[in-house]
């Protein structure tokens, strides 16, 4: 399971969408800082699923863990390259034009 937020704004939606284990955790890498807060990731609890019609509907992702990484990378929706890390925990920014 995944928690995920969906913003839409004109004709563009922004995914900020997680392992839902990882809300709530912060996680840095020098001086910078990556929270996993539930205001920015936590509007909704979602299955394998509806994350794929998420990735593939969104025109900008955020998204951070294995997991998300994984299922994103599997449908086409970004690539490994692309896959940054902070403390282990990766993250991939995706924008679709």
């Amino acid at each position: 399971m995944f928690s995920a937020r969906v913003i839409n704004h004109k004709d563009t939606s922004m995914l900020n969408i997680c392992d839902t284990g990882l809300l709530g955790k912060t996680l840095n890498r020098g001086s910078f800082t990556l929270k996993i807060s539930e205001k920015y990731y936590g509007e909704k609890v979602v299955e394998k699923e509806e994350a794929e019609s998420l990735l593939k509907e969104s025109s900008s992702i955020n998204m951070v863990g294995k997991e998300i990484i994984s299922l994103s990378t599997d449908i086409g929706v970004g690539s490994q390259e692309g896959v940054k890390e902070i403390d282990g925990i990766p993250f991939l920014i995706v924008f679709k034009m």
